[in-house]
């Protein structure tokens, strides 16, 4: 009978070759290995051909999605080359870890940390001022020689001695102990038991009385829990990936795994194919010259091998020219990699993701980890149902995909463009949303049917309403409609109608566009502009600067809303606007918007304006309620100034007059008008501005000379648009 410890640090490529190797050698008839002791039903789905690391094992709490954790393993993790083996020789593979089942039940019971960093101090004692790199030399760069199992126990034994470990560690090594005597009762001959180095000491014989251990996990509490594979990838095994799986180069560490020989050689030339892929000059004379430079240093330095130190600043200096931002580049597609795995299909999942797993492979879109964008055309059933499962799953949280940044301005198109990019994490999602329901469809109507409750306000009802057009959940529109027109009815607020409104209008369009039935939309709109009506003149009575500003807000986009619903409701909206546009309790910004409002929708004349704007500028009016108006009134552009010297005069003799004290003050408020137009509007208005009262002072500049010929070449056309 032996137990053979094999030591190792996750996600390690010199592990990894280091266990196969003595387990070849070994010839173990079992292999018991860290890891949650849930997932032994799943490990011989590791040996089917489908099965691609990187990849995880989740587990998750039952009744509670929320508790859920990974155990990724790329195929450089150690764990996974005596997952391989073990599968391969027909041995049984065990995991001997602390059950997840209790690891989520006890929330209050963190890990604990350790006393000593193992690897800073045997770097430290080995000479060696960064751990990382010692590791490297002496483990992951090792190709050849002795095992280092051996040494590496040694060294945890000294670190460890006098260390007793406490809370979450005590119960994980006692129930480690526990596995290993059951193993050794069911006559095992040759067991080999993988675990990180620092457990070793705690797993080496003679083992402490079952008692002791029995007493660390007597009355720990436990939940239900479920376990499966799932795709992982490389960027999620890196640290910077916000998951801390322990290594920072998952790309580095897979070539060092792969690579038969010549590391350096083959590591920089993948460089130069990831900088030609870009379109960039890399020659062979220029990878010849930084393999001899990462050799270089790395003799200087007296490594093994070159390692990813060396090969970083050969590219940085030779394939990147000094250039940080190539080098990021290569950081990103090589270093780290976005290389992500794949399960077999009949792999046990959710039932959410099961449903999601079958309408991706019905609709053909592949869950890739790189980012990619698609166009949607809405008109194509294909396309159409692309779309509804990805505004499906937004509902659910799942965001799979993100539509392009402008997103309202594509609704009541029949285009969508969505960027899809699949993050490993969201499959903890996917296990949260069967919550709600057993489909992707059900999950996310019973999510938008809880926003009709008593509970929600009118902007979340109306908000769910539109998520639930863009996604066609059916069974989910008629109480979210009802709940809109109720809240409406009841509501006073006409801020909050204001608000709630715009969702509204958008929605009652896309039964145009998206084929859905959106009877009784377009009426509860209408309701509700009639009611916004009904109070508008007291919401903006006697509004200070601040509250004037928000309500405009308000204003403009329910002008934009109306736009979408019938012309007797915008007819509504619009007499209202004129009737307060010229009302003195009406806040100046907001009577020169509503102003501007009525000229460019053709309902005052162009003298009633000009007279309006000369009477808000006259030298009776506070200079800051004039500059309120002027605010107000050009906050649609200033093209109005450039085009009508009439309203450009009043400006302009109505900003000579500010007295100096005056103007000191009113002047962020002007530089914030004048600053929201374009560059070539605001130099016509200056152009106009020196040229009032003074014709010639219109001079054309030498380098836009008036090209008479090619001028009159357009006239006929012009003439003829005209009908002259």
């Amino acid at each position: 009978m032996s137990i053979h410890l094999l030591g190792i640090r996750h996600h390690g490529p010199g592990s990894a070759r280091a266990v196969a190797a003595a387990l070849a050698e070994l010839q173990p008839d079992v292999v018991l290995i860290e890891g949650p002791t849930e997932a032994d039903k799943l490990v011989e789905l590791a040996a089917l051909e489908e099965m691609v690391p990187p990849v995880a094992l989740l587990a998750y709490a039952v009744d509670d999605s929320t508790r859920a954790a990974f155990w990724p393993f790329a195929v450089f993790s150690p764990e996974w080359q005596a997952i391989k083996y073990a599968l391969a020789a027909g041995v049984p593979v065990r995991f001997c870890d602390l059950p997840a089942a209790h690891q989520f039940a006890s929330r209050g019971e963190g890990r604990r940390g350790l006393s000593i960093d193992p690897l800073a101090t045997l770097a430290n004692a080995g000479g060696y001022d960064d751990p990382e790199r010692w590791w490297d030399d002496v483990i992951e760069h090792r190709r050849d020689g002795a095992e280092p199992f051996t040494v590496i126990a040694d060294a945890m034994r000294e670190l460890r001695h006098g260390e007793e470990a406490t809370g979450r560690e005590a119960q994980r090594e006692a129930y480690m102990r526990t596995v290993l005597r059951k193993t050794l009762r069911e006559g095992f001959d040759r067991i080999a038991v993988i675990c990180g180095a620092w457990h070793v000491p705690a797993l080496e014989t003679p083992l402490p009385p079952a008692t002791h251990d029995q007493r660390i996990l007597k009355g720990l509490p436990k939940r239900k829990v479920a376990c499966t594979w799932v795709p992982w990838t490389h960027g999620r095994l890196a640290a910077a990936s916000g998951y801390g799986a322990g290594i920072t180069s998952p790309g580095w560490y897979h070539h060092l795994f792969t690579a038969p020989d010549q590391i350096t050689a083959r590591w920089l030339s993948k460089v130069a194919r990831v900088l030609r892929a870009e379109d960039l000059p890399v020659s062979s004379a220029h990878v010849i010259e930084a393999v001899r430079l990462a050799d270089t240093l790395a003799a200087l330095r007296e490594r093994p091998l070159a390692g990813l130190s060396e090969v970083t600043e050969a590219t940085r200096a030779v394939l990147c020219g000094g250039n940080d931002v190539l080098l990021d580049l290569v950081t990103r597609e090589a270093v780290v990699g976005e290389l992500l795995g794949a399960v077999p299909g009949e792999t046990p999942q959710a039932p959410v993701a099961a449903d999601l797993a079958a309408q991706a492979r019905r609709l053909r879109m592949k869950r890739d980890a790189a980012e990619r964008v698609i166009e949607l055309d809405l008109r194509k059933a294909n396309d159409l149902e692309k779309s509804r499962l990805l505004h499906r799953l937004r509902i659910l949280e799942v965001h799979w995909g993100r539509p392009t940044a402008d997103e309202r301005r594509a609704q009541g198109t029949f285009r969508e463009i969505w960027t899809l990019a699949w993050d490993p994490g969201l499959e903890v999602e996917l296990v949260a949303a069967g919550a709600h329901g057993t489909t992707v469809l059900g999950a996310a109507t019973t999510v938008m049917l809880r926003a009709a409750d008593d509970s929600s306000t009118l902007a979340d009802v109306t908000a769910a309403l539109e998520k639930s057009l863009l996604a066609d959940l059916a069974d989910a529109l008629p109480a979210l409609l009802r709940g809109v027109d109720t809240r409406a009815a009841k509501d006073a607020d006409v801020g909050h109608l204001m608000a709630a409104l715009p969702a509204l209008a958008r929605s009652s369009r896309y039964g145009d566009v998206r084929g859905t039935d959106t009877a009784g939309l377009a009426a509860v709109a209408g309701r509700m502009v009639t009611r916004v009506c009904a109070g508008l003149g007291r919401t903006v009575h006697g509004l200070d600067p601040d509250a004037a500003a928000a309500v405009l807000e308000l204003i403009d986009e329910v002008q934009d809303a109306t736009a979408l619903l019938d012309e007797d409701v915008r007819a509504v909206w619009l007499s209202t606007l004129e009737g307060l546009s010229d009302r003195s309790s009406v806040p100046p910004l907001i009577r020169g918007r509503l102003t501007r409002l009525m000229l460019d929708t053709s309902r005052l004349p162009d003298h009633e304006v000009a007279l309006r704007l000369g009477r808000a500028l006259s030298p009776g009016t506070p200079t800051a309620d004039a500059a309120g108006y002027v605010e107000g009134f050009l906050a649609g552009g200033g093209l109005l100034l450039v085009h009508d010297e009439r309203l450009l005069a009043l400006v302009d003799a109505w900003l000579a007059a500010i007295p100096a004290d005056a103007f000191v003050e009113v002047l962020p408020l002007l530089r914030r008008t004048f600053g929201t137009f374009a560059s070539p509007e605001r130099r016509s208005i200056g152009t106009r501005a020196r040229a009032l009262g003074d014709p010639s002072a219109l001079v054309v500049a030498d380098d836009n000379e008036l090209d008479t010929e090619l001028a009159a070449s357009v006239l006929p056309v012009v003439a003829q648009l005209l009908g002259v």
